[in-house]
């Protein structure tokens, strides 16, 4: 075997070259524990999982780590189940404000729309 580093013929069980001390064998990135907790919890509560996401993204576009597929999925589907949560929210806020209208107003301020 050969260092990439100096050329010269080196052991091929060293991990570094005698001749020049550069690495021989090629340094095993860490797992990325932010884009699998993202991912996860992006199932659950899509805050946390979009933030833990966008952790793991930067850490694995900035070489630190693996998971930049993963880390983007938990982005794609936190920002997908924010959406859908702020959706529900604002349904059941109107539906809340129809139901307080009704109470006040009657119930002809339902079916007429009155009550604004």
């Amino acid at each position: 075997m050969f260092c990439r580093n100096c050329g010269k013929e080196i052991n091929e069980n060293a991990s570094i070259c005698l001749n020049c001390g550069a690495s021989v064998k090629p340094v095993a990135k860490d797992s990325n524990s932010m884009a699998i907790v993202g991912f996860i919890m992006s199932f659950f509560v899509s805050i946390a999982g979009l933030i833990c996401s966008i952790v793991g993204y930067r850490n694995a576009v900035n070489g630190n780590a693996d998971g930049k597929g993963l880390a983007l999925a938990g982005i794609i589907l936190s920002a997908i189940r924010l959406a859908f949560d702020l959706f529900i929210a604002i349904i059941y806020i109107s539906m809340f404000i129809a139901l307080i209208s009704s109470s006040v107003h009657g119930p002809q301020a339902l079916l007429t729309l009155d009550f604004m």
